[in-house]
């Protein structure tokens, strides 16, 4: 199961998610999302646990429990959705 978990601190790492997470069941993965220019912590992250039941048992411990200061905000991730390419404007070119 993928989990978002959210509103967490920009000094919160990898390993402190993890070691929150770990708890409650079998951690696969923990992804703490970064800028790409500054490489600073966006405050949030992916994690992924090995069952739903886990998951969902996470979800329902950690949802609105405090990390390093802050109230997490855990919920099951949305799946990615496609964005459209290139950008710029919008106007065909001839």
């Amino acid at each position: 199961m993928n989990i978002y978990v959210g509103n967490l601190d920009f000094s919160s790492t990898e390993d402190s998610i993890r070691a929150l997470f770990e708890q409650h069941g079998d951690v696969t993965s923990v992804k703490l999302i970064t800028d790409r220019d500054t490489g600073r912590s966006r405050g949030f992250a992916f994690v992924e646990m090995s069952s739903d039941d886990e998951g969902r048992a996470a979800i329902a411990a950690l949802d609105g429990k405090e990390l390093d200061g802050r109230a997490l905000k855990v919920n099951e991730a949305r799946p990615k959705t496609e964005r459209g390419g290139g950008g710029g404007s919008s106007r065909e070119r001839w």
